[in-house]
């Protein structure tokens, strides 16, 4: 871990339970997140999605629409996280001949008292999942990794962006 200022876990309570954080005194603003991961797969099944040949149909359609299908669902998936409004849940997914493979990027938005981090987050998995479920017949070797926060804005804990100081 970074030498940082030491901080708390926002989600245990004084008695060491896990904790639903109180939001209701915070104030409304917009929040917006990013997230981005990966799955490595064997060139040959890269091409199979690349050309729409693989046998469950169109696999990067499908892996956007679950993406963004399970961001709205992350309350009911991680169990304190607080149900939100999005405004908004874009998912990218583009090749990458050199890993080989395709990279996730996950945005999500809303206005709201709490961020949107594992919003994204659970939108790049579930992308990435639905990616191995439909091309897993042709490569069972496929890796899904790097999945990580990439910037957030908003909320009074500030602005966020992977690789700044500070």
């Amino acid at each position: 871990m970074m030498a940082e200022e030491a901080r708390t876990l926002t989600h245990i309570g004084a008695s060491g339970e896990a904790s639903m954080v109180d939001v209701g005194d915070k104030a409304e603003t917009v929040r917006i997140a990013v997230a981005e991961g990966s799955i490595r797969m064997a060139p040959a099944t890269l091409d199979l999605i690349l050309k729409g040949d693989a046998k469950k149909g169109d696999v990067i359609g499908t892996a956007r629409l679950a993406g963004i299908m399970a961001a709205k669902q992350t309350a009911s998936l991680i169990p304190l996280c607080h149900p939100l409004m999005l405004t908004k849940v874009a998912v990218d997914i583009r090749e990458d001949r050199a890993l080989p493979g395709l990279r996730v990027e996950a945005m999500a938005r809303l206005t709201g008292r709490t961020g949107v981090e594992m919003e994204a987050l659970t939108a790049v998995s579930v992308a990435c999942l639905t990616i191995y479920d439909m091309a897993k017949a042709a490569d069972r070797e496929m890796e899904i990794g790097g999945i990580r926060l990439v910037e957030k804005s908003g909320g009074r804990s500030g602005d966020y962006r992977r690789g700044d100081a500070g």
